[in-house]
């Protein structure tokens, strides 16, 4: 193989031979409002997002009354969602609690 090629011959060896022909004419492809495809308006979709539901045995005082404290987190981690329950339940003043469940919802 050479080791010198000129522009011509490096042109040929990409591109192929060179054609002085025209490029077709592309077809309109412009839509008329004869040709428009109306719908039907779109409700507002609801609420698809992962949900988890966390259900936590709560009690203010160690070996007290129990309660049952149900919280819904909006993420796929079921870590995550376990924190939050927690903390909603700190918020409410629970000292104690113990995981029951995660669910996904």
């Amino acid at each position: 193989m050479k080791d010198n090629l000129s522009e011509e011959e490096m042109r040929h060896a990409l591109f192929g031979t060179a054609n002085n022909e025209a490029a077709p004419e592309a077809q309109d492809l412009r839509v008329t409002s004869d040709q428009q495809h109306v719908s039907k308006a779109q409700r507002a979709p609801t609420s698809r997002s992962p949900k988890l539901r966390v259900t936590l045995r709560v009690a203010l005082e160690f070996e007290g009354k129990a309660e049952m404290f149900v919280y819904e987190a909006s993420t796929l981690s079921s870590l995550i969602a376990e924190q939050e329950a927690k903390a909603e339940a700190k918020k409410r003043k629970f000292k104690y609690f113990e995981l029951v469940s995660i669910e996904s919802v």
